[in-house]
């Protein structure tokens, strides 16, 4: 299917990429299905990824995994939240929180505190807040993402 989206164009979306979020997400209620998207040209996926709606192109938001810049990220999330994804395992859990890339990127920040949580297999998603003084809104990484870029290689 073809899909408008706010940095790639049109793209060709295979509908099975499709994640549904029945509650929408903060903000967005009434916008429900959402794919993860990336430039593909590396051929790798890169880090910071789009969770990007499909039937409003503008509503684009950055994404990345906060394992990737907070490893011990592990918030207590109760179950009745996460009930509407199906059966969660460590094989189909995604985990991604928002970003906020500021004109100066040494400001990059993301939002531990309303992680993104899917069911890979089942396509379904919701958003989650978590009520831990632990997780901030704006969790500051650029450090973070810098020591990954070492560690790859400089790329």
């Amino acid at each position: 299917m073809l899909v408008k989206t706010k940095h790639f164009g049109e793209i060709d979306l295979d509908e099975d990429k499709i994640i549904t979020f029945d509650e929408g997400i903060l903000g967005f209620a009434d916008y429900k299905r959402y794919a993860i998207i990336y430039d593909n040209e590396s051929g790798e996926r890169p880090d910071i990824t789009w969770l990007q709606n499909i039937d409003e192109p503008a509503l684009a938001i950055p994404v990345v995994s906060p394992f990737l810049i907070k490893p011990d990220f592990n918030p207590t999330v109760e179950d009745e939240l996460l009930a509407s994804l199906g059966e969660i395992t460590p094989e189909n859990l995604v985990v991604l929180v928002s970003v906020t890339v500021p004109s100066d990127v040494s400001k990059i920040s993301a939002n531990l505190r309303a992680p993104f949580v899917i069911n890979a297999d089942q396509k379904k998603g919701c958003q989650v807040i978590v009520d831990d003084a632990d997780y901030e809104v704006k969790y500051y990484f650029y450090e973070q993402l810098q020591a990954i870029k070492a560690e790859k290689g400089g790329k």
